[in-house]
């Protein structure tokens, strides 16, 4: 069991590991970095110039920056799913699934106080989880899918004029999906979709730390959070 650092009512908990912040940081930049560069591909400026065009190179520069964002997004995904069976209990591939009675209460009062907006009757630290709410992780599974489909129909449309094997793995996509337009929208769409989700949990982490003030803002920077004792019921998750 790791140490704790006890203060009053509270117990400073370790729950988010150095890798598990390092894959959230890193992804947040590499969506950002790809949604900007995506948007300039699908529609570039029309950039006026006097230069030769052998020498601008620009929107070469774009590509290659996308391309490479999307290799380092693919091989953070793949280190999340390796840490999601090495990692500590709040980062394990079980937590994003509410198979037990209190991960399911747990569902029922995220649902209550986030979406519809209602006042908790019982004590709100009963249904609070350590780590992520099992609704948050739900959006997670779904957000990990949609980074599938990112990564499948990135790949199948920078098949064709890559030349190495990784991307050509992907080359089939394009065709299953009936061609390089409709994969391209289900990309466009799907960026579209990590954008909202984005702001989302930006608005709901925010709310959280005010609501709850257990440092859920900070907990990705530090990877603690400060848990009420009573809350703690499994020490050996800690």
């Amino acid at each position: 069991m790791q140490a704790i650092t006890r203060t009053n009512d509270f117990k400073r908990v370790l729950v988010w590991e150095l890798p598990v912040r390092i894959f959230h940081w890193l992804n947040a930049l590499c969506i950002t970095v790809l949604a900007i560069t995506g948007f300039i591909i699908a529609n570039p400026p029309a950039i006026m110039s006097s230069v030769e065009a052998i020498d601008s190179y620009w929107f070469g520069i774009v590509r290659t920056v996308h391309f490479i964002t999307a290799y380092v997004f693919f091989v953070n995904a793949l280190a999340r799913i390796y840490w999601a069976f090495r990692g500590n209990y709040y980062s394990n591939w079980r937590a994003f699934f509410p198979f037990s009675k209190k991960a399911q209460n747990n569902l029922l009062h995220v649902l209550k106080v986030d979406v519809l907006l209602q006042n908790e009757e019982e004590e709100v630290y009963k249904n609070i989880s350590v780590g992520h709410n099992y609704m948050a992780s739900f959006s997670y599974v779904i957000l990990f899918l949609l980074a599938l489909v990112q990564i499948f129909t990135g790949f199948g449309l920078y098949a064709p004029t890559s030349g190495w094997w990784l991307p050509k793995l992907f080359a089939w996509v394009p065709d299953l999906l009936g061609g390089d337009a409709p994969t391209r929208f289900v990309h466009h769409i799907s960026t579209w979709m990590f954008i909202i989700f984005t702001l989302i949990h930006m608005y709901l982490v925010f709310y959280h730390d005010w609501l709850e003030g257990r440092g859920e803002s900070s907990s990705m920077i530090s990877g603690y959070k400060f848990v009420r004792k009573e809350r703690i019921e499994d020490e050996d998750h800690i």
